[in-house]
C-alpha cells in the first residue's frame, strides 16, 4: 500500500522553508557568504515574514550577489558600487510597509561607500545592514578592503599597514540602533542574532566574518576560517523567543539581561562577562576596543537600544505607499507655488 508524502513543515503563514529560497549560487564552493544566506532564509522562514514584504537591496562585489540567492518573492535592488545606502532610504521613504534588508560587503560599506553608511547610521532608518565581512576584495583578486587587520597577509605575502575600520565601532557611535558582530561558521549566534533583528524597529548593523576561500584563507588572514575558530569570543549566550511561539524560560536572576523588542518579542542574552549591558552606548565601544588590544575579535549583540525614534518617526510619514496617495495630496495647490515664488523674490 502505498504511503502519502507528508506535507511540508509551514511556519505562522502557511509558508514552507522552500517560499524564502532563491536562485542557486555562482559563489565559490565553501563561501562563508552561502551559509549567512541559509542563516537569512530560516530567520524569516521562522519569524514567518511575509516575501513580498521585503526589499532586498545590494551594492557591488560578491556579497551583493547574496540576494539572489534567498527570498525569490521578495522586491529586489541591486544598486552601484557603494549606493545601497540612499536606494534603501528612498524605498522606506516611499513605502515604509517594507522591511528593508540590504547585503553589503567590506568593501562596499567601508571604502567607496563609507559616507553614505555614515549617514545610513545616523539616521536610524528602519533597515536590516548585514555587511559580510572578509577584508578582500573577492571580485577584483583579493586586495585588502579597509576592514582588513593590521598586520594581516595576502596570498601574495603583502602585508597590510594600514589600520581596520570597524564597522560596529562606527555604527554604534553614529546612532544605530543594533548593533552586532558575528562569524558566517556560528550557525546558531548567527540564526538568532538576524531573528532579533528582525523584531528591531530601526537600524539594525550586523557585521559578519566570512572567509574568502579563495583570497583570504591562509596562514597570516585574520579572516580564515582557523584564525577565527581560535580567536572568536562570544560576548553572549544569545536566545531569542519570538512572542507568537508558547515557550516558557526559566533562568537565573543577575544571570541574564532582556531587552524588550518592539513586537513584545524578548531577546535573552546570557552574560559571559559580569559587568556588561548591551543597552549601555559607551560600555560597548570600551569593549570592542579592550578585545582588540587583546587581539580577540567579539561576537554577539554589542548594543541595542528600543527607545530611539526611526527616521520615519521624525518625519512624520504617512502609513500609506507614496505611490498610491492622489494627486490631490501629493502635489501642491497653486496658492502653495505661489508663496514660495513670493518667498524667492
Amino acid at each position: 500500500m502505498a504511503t502519502t508524502p507528508a506535507a511540508p513543515k509551514t511556519n505562522r503563514l502557511g509558508l514552507s522553508v522552500i517560499d524564502y529560497r532563491g536562485g542557486k549560487t555562482t559563489l565559490c564552493a565553501g563561501c562563508g557568504h552561502n551559509a549567512i544566506s541559509e542563516r537569512i532564509i530560516d530567520a524569516l522562514y521562522e519569524m514567518g515574514v511575509q516575501p513580498e514584504r521585503v526589499a532586498k537591496l545590494s551594492g557591488i562585489g560578491c556579497s551583493s550577489k547574496s540576494p539572489a540567492y534567498f527570498l525569490s518573492r521578495a522586491h529586489s535592488f541591486n544598486s552601484v558600487h557603494g549606493r545601497m545606502p540612499s536606494v534603501a532610504t528612498g524605498a522606506v521613504l516611499a513605502n515604509r510597509g517594507l522591511m528593508a534588508l540590504g547585503v553589503s560587503g567590506d568593501g562596499d560599506t567601508a571604502s567607496i561607500g563609507v559616507g553614505q553608511f555614515v549617514h545610513l547610521m545616523r539616521r536610524n532608518l528602519p533597515i536590516i545592514y548585514i555587511i559580510e565581512d572578509n577584508g578582500v576584495y573577492g571580485l577584483t583578486k583579493g586586495q585588502f578592503s579597509a576592514t582588513a587587520d593590521l598586520g594581516s597577509k595576502l596570498k601574495t605575502g603583502v602585508v597590510n599597514e594600514l589600520p581596520p575600520i570597524d564597522t560596529c565601532e562606527l555604527a554604534i557611535s553614529l546612532g544605530a540602533t543594533f548593533v552586532g558582530r558575528s562569524f558566517s561558521g556560528d550557525k546558531r549566534q548567527l540564526h538568532t542574532m538576524l531573528k532579533a533583528a528582525i523584531a528591531h524597529r530601526g537600524t539594525v548593523l550586523l557585521d559578519v566574518v566570512s572567509p574568502c576561500v579563495t583570497f583570504n584563507d591562509h596562514e597570516g588572514s585574520t579572516k580564515s576560517y582557523k584564525y577565527m575558530k581560535d580567536h572568536e569570543e562570544p560576548l553572549q549566550e544569545i536566545d531569542f523567543i519570538p512572542v507568537f511561539e508558547n515557550i516558557s524560560v526559566e533562568y537565573d536572576p543577575g544571570t541574564t539581561l532582556e531587552v524588550a523588542m518592539h513586537d513584545g518579542s524578548r531577546l535573552r542574552l546570557r552574560k559571559l562577562e559580569e559587568d556588561y549591558d548591551p543597552t549601555n552606548k559607551v560600555r560597548a565601544i570600551t569593549r570592542l576596543n579592550e578585545a582588540k588590544e587583546e587581539g580577540e575579535i567579539l561576537t554577539g549583540v554589542l548594543y541595542v537600544n528600543t527607545k530611539a525614534p526611526t527616521f520615519l518617526d521624525m518625519l512624520n510619514i504617512t502609513d500609506e505607499p507614496l505611490a498610491t496617495l492622489p494627486p490631490s495630496v501629493v502635489r501642491p495647490g497653486r496658492e502653495v507655488l505661489d508663496q514660495v515664488m513670493e518667498e524667492l523674490r
